[in-house]
């Protein structure tokens, strides 16, 4: 009996040897891991620690094998088409859609908020939103952006360029001409004034952004492309990673300068176009070259338009929102490259483009060339304005004629503004040529031709033929500067094509068919404006042979009298004047200012082509400008 009293007594120290030597492990293994939590929690809450949990998570969303869990078939149902919705935004945020971005932004959202904690007191690890000192130029600018963003949507980045007067030139110390250019300075003024007040929630989505651009996005610039801007550029300004090499070699002060980031590199390009200026982001970079080489080989990809490679060292197309963009690579160029230009198709108006004084005569100008089917060329030098002015009068268009529309890259997009209107837009690829894609409008009983830009000698040589005979009447662009620039190019390319042999053959035919030329232009402030409207008008040929010979009663008379003929011909074989240019509108002193004249064949075909609720208008307009005109019946 006492020994089994000792046993039980001897079992019940062991146990409660055991259990404190339990609770003993248990104690130490839930300090160290506080202990390694307090060491691992600055870096945990890194964007680059973030960025790699967002891409492990969605990979695991997106790839998970549903039937696997034994899931209901309701549950089944639906989580196949979240993970289909999710599988087809992570492709589309990347050609430029935004409502896809808008959704793969709000998955990050929520993965980092539930899953992963971030919470007010850890994000300020990632972004010091708290310590504004910590701030660089470029999270102050992600926060100016995204509070305007709040208020202004897509016109923020515009707004904020307004207040400020940041498009205004300016001379960076250390230079002497004047330059467009933002820098960090500014930003850091800007964001002193502005004093926000961020909660939570903005932090949260200005680090989502942030995770977002370095994930699927376009890296420094996402934001600023969805913005309502001209367009936007990367990669064209710096030193390339070509460069730095021969440098390393000859250079060593100038490399350290480099390192100092005193020198920019190509990756530190960043230009805007707005209002038709061209203005350099100072304060904005992509950090290193295989960041702007992932966004050159992103930016691209809408339609699957093929491979850049280093054969192919370039590609043109459109973006999902119908921006276009052009990339470039070495070795075809000497660094990585873009291009975005935007176009807005519900600001492309002629009352919202011509706003100077003479602003009612020269829209009237413009609409009643369109309305009397005139062939109508738009020249100028590019970034001028040439696209948004031939979307503007084509509203002008009557709406019982079909369109038929040849271009470079799909730009114009007239079926999103028009979708009642006949309409086909059809465009180069690497198999088809942009004459083929004429050849196969005639077949297509269209009455406008639309040539986006007569940039070949193919397209010229058939824009010249289908205006005679194809098409009621022909809108295209070409970037001449001058009226005879633009006569000589156009005769050249029809030589160029093999259409004619004779150079006096080939200009009489491109007179004979251009009516009118509207002129545009960029100056050195970026205002865009129309400089002159020209006609062109072919001059007849007369007979001034005489037979006077007849009327001379000696050889000498009569050898005279052939001499005056044969001076005639000559004349007209070698240097006869073909057409003669006239200026109906110019640019002066700040206003459009209509000058001479349209002649009297193109007002009476314009009136004829008109209809009848426009005449009376069409009328009064040459009365007020030119006192009134004859007027015959067709």
């Amino acid at each position: 009996m006492a020994n089994s009293i000792v046993n039980i007594l001897l079992i019940f120290v062991i146990l409660i040897i055991v259990g404190i030597l339990i609770k003993y492990y248990i104690d130490r293994n839930k300090n160290t891991e506080e202990e390694k939590d307090i060491v691992v929690d600055d870096k945990t809450f890194t964007v680059d620690a973030m960025i790699d949990f967002v891409k492990k998570r969605l990979d695991e969303i997106t790839k998970i094998n549903l039937y696997d869990i034994g899931l209901s078939e309701e549950e089944l149902k639906r989580r196949k088409a979240k993970k289909y919705e999710l599988r087809k935004a992570l492709k589309g945020c990347t050609y430029g859609d935004v409502n896809d971005k808008k959704y793969v932004k709000e998955i990050i959202y929520d993965l980092l908020f539930r899953e992963y904690g971030v919470n007010e007191v850890n994000i300020s690890k990632s972004i010091p939103f708290d310590i504004p000192s910590l701030l660089t130029a470029q999270d102050k600018f992600e926060i100016i952006l995204y509070m305007y963003k709040k208020e202004f949507g897509y016109e923020a980045l515009a707004e904020i360029i307004k207040k400020y007067d940041l498009d205004e030139l300016k001379y960076i110390e250390g230079t002497e001409k004047p330059s467009y250019v933002i820098t960090a300075q500014e930003i850091n003024d800007i964001f002193k004034k502005e004093n926000f007040t961020l909660n939570f929630s903005d932090k949260l989505n200005i680090l989502v952004q942030r995770i977002y651009q370095h994930y699927k996005g376009y890296s420094s610039i996402d934001e600023i492309r969805d913005m309502n801007i001209d367009g936007i550029s990367g990669g064209v300004s710096g030193l390339p990673e070509s460069f730095l090499s021969q440098v390393a070699q000859t250079d060593a002060n100038y490399l350290g300068q480099i390192a100092e980031q005193k020198v920019p590199r190509a990756c530190d390009s960043i230009w805007i176009m707005f209002r038709g200026k061209s203005i350099r982001l100072a304060f904005l970079s992509f950090g290193k070259e295989s960041e702007l080489k992932r966004v050159c080989q992103n930016i691209y990809k809408y339609n699957n338009p093929g491979q850049l490679s280093d054969t192919n060292g370039y590609k043109i197309n459109e973006m999902k929102d119908g921006s276009r963009v052009v990339v470039v690579r070495p070795s075809m160029s000497e660094t990585w490259a873009f291009f975005v230009r935007k176009f807005d198709v519900k600001r492309a108006t002629l009352e919202q483009i011509i706003t100077v004084d003479g602003k009612e005569n020269a829209i009237d100008l413009l609409k009643y060339l369109v309305k009397g089917a005139r062939i109508i060329s738009l020249t100028g030098e590019q970034g001028c304005g040439k696209t948004t002015m031939l979307m503007a009068m084509i509203e002008n268009i009557y709406e019982t004629m079909n369109l038929r529309i040849t271009e470079t890259a799909f730009e114009l997009h007239l079926r999103k503004i028009y979708p009642t209107r006949n309409i086909l837009s059809m465009r180069e690829t690497e198999t088809i040529s942009g004459q083929d894609c004429l050849d196969v409008q005639k077949k297509t009983d269209g009455s406008v031709n639309i040539i986006g830009e007569v940039a070949t000698d193919p397209v010229a040589s058939w824009m010249i033929q289908s205006a005679q005979v194809a098409s009621k009447f022909t809108l295209f662009t070409h970037h001449a500067k001058t009226f005879p620039d633009l006569v000589t190019a156009l005769r050249n390319s029809m030589l160029r094509a093999g259409v004619f042999k004779d150079e006096r053959t080939a200009e009489e035919q491109v007179v004979s068919v251009l009516n009118f030329d509207i002129h545009l232009v960029k100056d050195f402030r970026g205002r865009r404006y129309i400089e002159r409207v020209t006609e062109c008008i072919p001059v007849e040929e007369k007979n001034e042979y005489t037979f006077d010979h007849r009327k001379q009663s000696t050889m000498e008379g009569k050898m005279d009298k052939f001499i005056d003929n044969a001076t005639n011909y000559f004349t007209k074989v070698t240097n006869r004047e073909l057409y003669k240019y006239v200026n109906i509108m110019e640019y002066h002193n700040d206003a459009y200012v209509i000058t001479n004249k349209i002649s009297d064949k193109n007002l009476q075909e314009m009136r004829n082509n008109m209809d009848e609720r426009d005449i009376p208008g069409f009328d009064a307009f040459i009365e007020r400008n030119w006192g009134k005109s004859k007027k015959t019946k067709n």
